[in-house]
C-alpha cells in the first residue's frame, strides 16, 4: 500500500515556517497542513478502503503526523512571538516608568554619607571602628556607664524595654559599644562606635524615636581635657570648615566628669550645640576593671543633627519619608 512520505511533508513544513513574516500566517499554515483539503486529510479519506490491519497501522501514522505538525507549529509560533517582543523592546522603550538602560549608579542615603564621613575623619587620626548589638542589657546601657537607678533616662517613658523586668532594652546610646569593647580589650583604646539608637521620643522637628549616633572613646595614660578639646576641634573644622568657631560649656553626663557640650558659631552668629563630651568617669573605668593609671575621654554626636546643620534641613522626618525628590539632592 503506497503511503505518504512524511519526511517530505515535515521538510516542506519547515520551509514554510522560515518564510513566515506575520503571526497570522501560522493559522494559514495549520489549515494548509491539517485542514480538510490538506494531504493528511486526503490520506485519512483512504483509510476506509484499507484492510483492518492496514487501516490500524496507517491510521496510527497519520495521527502521529498530525500531533507532530500541531506541536511543531505551536512551538514555532511561540518562538516567533518571543522574537517579535524582543525586537520591539530593543527598538523602542514604551514603558517610561522603567529605566531600561540606566546611565547612572545608585546613591547612598544622606545619613549613610554623613556617618561615613565622620568615621573617616576620626579614622584619619588613628581611631578604629567598633560595633555592638542594638538590643542591649541594662548593665551595658546604664549601670556600667555610671547611670544610677533614679536617673530619668532609665524611666520607661524614656527607654524602650524588651522585658517586664527592665533588664533588656533597645539601646539609647552607642556608649554601650564602648563598654563591650573595654570588657574585651586591654588599654589603650581609640574607637568610634556608629549606629542606630532608640528612645521614647515624640516625633518633632529635631527628635525621632529612632536616630543615628556616633560615639568616640579614647583611653590611654596621661590623657587630659586638652586632648579632648583638640580632638573635637579638629573634627569640627574637618566637617564644617576651618573658619567655624567652637566653644565648650559645662554640662552633666553620668559617665563623664567633667562634662561639656560643644557649640559651633553658625553663619547668623548663633551658637548651636552639636555634641556632648567629657573625661571618662573613674567609676566607668572601674566597672570594666581598667587600671587606675589609665584615663580617657568620650563624646557622642547625632548624625541627623550634623546633616541638618550642614544641609539646612528643617525637619528630621525628611530623612525617613523616602521622598525621592528630597533624597536625590544629596
Amino acid at each position: 500500500m503506497p503511503e505518504l512520505n512524511f519526511d517530505k511533508v515535515y521538510a516542506s513544513l519547515d520551509l514554510r515556517i522560515k518564510d513566515i513574516v506575520n503571526i497570522d500566517e501560522f493559522d494559514e499554515l495549520t489549515k494548509e497542513f491539517l485542514g480538510k483539503n490538506s494531504l493528511i486529510s486526503e490520506e485519512r479519506k483512504k483509510l476506509s478502503s484499507l484492510s483492518k490491519e492496514d487501516k490500524k497501522n496507517y491510521g496510527m501514522k497519520l495521527t502521529e503526523a498530525t500531533e507532530f505538525i500541531t506541536s511543531r507549529i505551536k512551538e514555532q509560533r511561540q518562538l516567533y512571538l518571543d522574537s517579535q517582543f524582543n525586537n520591539k523592546e530593543e527598538a523602542e522603550v514604551t514603558d517610561i516608568s522603567i529605566d531600561w538602560k540606566p546611565t547612572r549608579g545608585t546613591y547612598k542615603h544622606v545619613l549613610s554619607t554623613v556617618m561615613e564621613e565622620v568615621v573617616s575623619i576620626f579614622s584619619s587620626i588613628g581611631y578604629e571602628v567598633a560595633y555592638g548589638p542594638e538590643a542591649e542589657t541594662s548593665w551595658h546601657n546604664f549601670d556600667a556607664l555610671n547611670t544610677p537607678d533614679w536617673h530619668p533616662a532609665r524611666y520607661e517613658s524614656d527607654t524602650l524595654y524588651l522585658d517586664e523586668k527592665l533588664q533588656t532594652l533597645l539601646r539609647t546610646q552607642t556608649s554601650t559599644v564602648q563598654i563591650r569593647h573595654m570588657e574585651e580589650n586591654e588599654p589603650p583604646v581609640y574607637i568610634v562606635a556608629p549606629g542606630r539608637v532608640f528612645r521614647s521620643d515624640q516625633l518633632d522637628a529635631t527628635h525621632s524615636p529612632v536616630f543615628h549616633q556616633l560615639e568616640g572613646l579614647a583611653i590611654d595614660k596621661n590623657l587630659t581635657f586638652t586632648d579632648l578639646k583638640g580632638t573635637l576641634e579638629f573634627f569640627v573644622k574637618e566637617f564644617f570648615g576651618n573658619n567655624v568657631e567652637t566653644k565648650f560649656i559645662p554640662h552633666f553626663f553620668p559617665f563623664t566628669e567633667p562634662s561639656a557640650e560643644v557649640l559651633v558659631k553658625w553663619q547668623n552668629g548663633e551658637w548651636l550645640e552639636i555634641l556632648g563630651c567629657g573625661m571618662v568617669d573613674p567609676n566607668v573605668l572601674s566597672n570594666v576593671n581598667y587600671p587606675e593609671s589609665y584615663k580617657g575621654f568620650a563624646w557622642g554626636v547625632g548624625i541627623e543633627r550634623l546633616a541638618m546643620l550642614r544641609y539646612k534641613i528643617d525637619h528630621i522626618k525628611n530623612f525617613y519619608d523616602n521622598d525621592i525628590r528630597f533624597l536625590e539632592q544629596f
